[in-house]
């Protein structure tokens, strides 16, 4: 039995070390900008919340303590597994085995859904934002975050590591199916150098991660993002 759902397109990162993301995911944006930006466009409460691609559910807690309901959607077994473990205590958490493209909720069902770092490459996305449209009912907003590949040392090592990258062409795909966009200038704070070295390594190639590693003093690194949404 595969360890994933059928049509999921694997993540080169948690998918293979869930461990170096957590520590990714526990550096980045401490100052909480990329929630604020979300909540000044759609605030959570009493919302129905859907967290597609929610993995070990690390940004899933936070949600429940302003939802009023939390389903997360991974369609990795192993990551399933965490995130349920991570959220056993919350009752308006959920966690279902799915993908983006057939998402386990009835139409018209969520307020609010929310894709982070999960949706990033645009052309090919299609299935799902027909899900999107499906089950956001009218009023509801979805959001979509990602690293902004055209900023910064972070945005030139990402596109060297993925060298067919279009940002240009991603930037026209979400314009073209009526999204908006805005800047996010985040940063990753680790505790421990081991542990910044530890993520570049899971983000890019190891010739790219070698020369970010040189590149990068002390134990913060900027991280540009963009923040899409579209209301519904």
């Amino acid at each position: 039995m595969s360890r994933f759902v059928k049509g999921a397109i694997p993540s080169p990162n948690i998918w293979n070390t869930p461990q170096v993301y957590e520590l990714e995911n526990r550096a980045v944006d401490p100052e909480g900008l990329a929630d604020a930006a979300m909540a000044a466009i759609r605030p959570l409460t009493a919302a129905t919340v859907v967290d597609i691609g929610c993995g070990t559910g690390y940004h899933l807690p936070a949600l429940s303590a302003k939802a009023a309901r939390v389903i997360g959607v991974e369609p990795h077994d192993d990551l399933v597994r965490l995130a349920r473990r991570r959220c056993h205590a919350l009752p308006n958490v959920e966690v279902h085995r799915a993908t983006a493209q057939a998402l386990p909720l009835p139409d018209a069902s969520a307020d609010v859904a929310v894709a982070r770092w999960a949706y990033f490459f645009g052309p090919g996305c299609e299935p799902g934002l027909a899900e999107l449209s499906r089950v956001v009912r009218r009023g509801g907003t979805a959001f979509v975050i990602d690293l902004d590949a055209t900023r910064g040392a972070f945005g030139r090592w990402f596109s060297r590591s993925i060298p067919s990258y279009s940002a240009a062409s991603v930037e026209s795909f979400w314009t073209r199916n009526g999204w908006y966009a805005q800047p996010l200038d985040l940063r990753m704070s680790f505790e421990r150098r081991a542990d910044l070295e530890a993520v570049l390594r899971i983000e890019f190639t190891p010739e790219v991660a070698a020369e970010a590693i040189a590149e990068t003093r002390g134990l913060e690194i900027a991280y540009p993002n963009v923040l899409r949404w579209k209301r519904f």
